[in-house]
């Protein structure tokens, strides 16, 4: 994200989102669009039970959107800012590159991205290189962050993630992804770690670690009971003190190691600092610190074609049906159905630390963003002091 994209792109879209938070206008187009492409995962994660929804429900894989209703969707949905990628495991889908060529054909977004488990070295490398190789063949140059997760360290990762060996695949798909960086300077690595009770007590080690892989920028976001992940009452979350503790030694780690890291890294960082305060913040008051625009600035599709506010509603309370609505986004967007969600949102009935959405919530703030800003000056003085 630069000054000129922000000005031109994202503060008409931040405004516009405001005004329909206060229901002065319709949402507009979302800001970011997360597409969970397949719930399909190889991880047996401690935190997350969506790998057990295809032995339950085998009939469900078949019903996942084919690529050419993807495009319908696309098609008529327009230009987003952020394109996030999801799942599951993305890279399960074996046309997770025409996805992305669907995506950049018809949404346009600025910045995009996707998560892995990292279990699939050579496909995640061909994959994300034949994805890059078109943006460049048609003169795209938006970022492309790719985030292999990172749980632990050698055993503990791979207790945690419930796979044998996860461990050292994440490490071999990292040196992959920084081979073909030196190629494509827009790729952007990075390392994802979810904070959960099974490894709370060693994020410092962790972060040390992940500090000596060589990548653009370390995130974190905390294990969260979702409707999505089906794991609704699994004891998985710190406590909002504990993570607040955590946070503080997380955000030393990211201000030790800004270092000369590239200028999305620093603005997403910057970000990110915010973030885990106001993360820790809700967790301990249980209440939306900052008022959520989720369902406004951000909206979510799940495999089959629902549309949601976001990935903790999820199931319980969707949008609509993309297929019902023979593909209109809008028609979903703007129903009755999705305007009861949103009053519900808005009603605080909800409040949870979902990074993604958070992230929006911030921007839509001008005193948390004023935060962002002075983080990002902060960044500046550093690297030329």
């Amino acid at each position: 994200m630069n000054g000129r994209d922000y000005v031109t792109d994202l503060l008409p879209r931040l405004a516009a989102s405001r005004m329909a938070y206060r229901g002065w206008r319709p949402p507009p187009t979302p800001m970011t669009l997360t597409f969970s492409v397949t719930n399909r995962c190889q991880s047996r994660c401690l935190t997350c039970k969506i790998w057990e929804l295809y032995r339950q429900k085998p009939e469900l894989r078949a019903q996942e959107l084919t690529l050419d209703e993807i495009e319908r969707i696309f098609r008529g949905l327009g230009h987003v800012y952020f394109f996030n990628v999801s799942g599951g495991e993305p890279f399960l889908r074996e046309d997770l590159s025409d996805i992305f060529r669907l995506a950049i054909r018809h949404l346009s977004p600025r910045v995009l991205h996707t998560p892995t488990n990292g279990l699939l070295p050579e496909r995640i490398e061909g994959t994300i290189a034949a994805i890059l190789q078109h943006m460049a063949q048609v003169g795209y140059d938006a970022p492309f962050t790719v985030k292999p997760s990172l749980d632990g360290i050698g055993a503990r990762h791979d207790e945690i993630r419930g796979v044998p060996g996860n461990f050292a695949q994440v490490l071999e798909t990292l040196e992959r992804l920084k081979w073909l960086r030196r190629r494509y300077p827009n790729l952007h690595v990075e390392v994802g770690t979810v904070i959960s009770r099974a490894n709370m007590h060693e994020i410092d080690a962790i972060a040390d670690y992940v500090h000596t892989l060589d990548i653009e920028s370390y995130r974190n976001e905390i294990a969260e009971q979702r409707a999505e992940f089906f794991n609704q009452g699994d004891p998985i979350t710190p406590s909002g003190e504990e993570y607040a503790a955590l946070m503080a030694v997380f955000a030393r780690h990211i201000r030790e190691n800004i270092g000369a890291k590239r200028e999305l890294a620093k603005m997403t960082e910057a970000l990110r600092l915010v973030y885990y305060e106001y993360a820790a913040h809700i967790l301990q008051e249980q209440r939306q610190v900052l008022p959520c625009y989720a369902g406004i600035t951000n909206a979510h599709i799940n495999p089959y074609g629902q549309v949601w506010p976001c990935c903790v509603l999820g199931y319980d309370r969707p949008l609509g049906e993309l297929r019902a609505a023979e593909y209109d986004f809008y028609q979903v967007w703007h129903s009755p159905q999705a305007q009861a969600v949103r009053a519900s949102i808005r009603a605080g009935e909800c409040a949870c630390p979902l990074a993604n959405q958070a992230y929006s919530n911030i921007l839509c703030d001008p005193l948390a963003t004023a935060r962002v800003l002075a983080n990002m000056v902060a960044f500046r003085l550093k690297r030329s002091a």
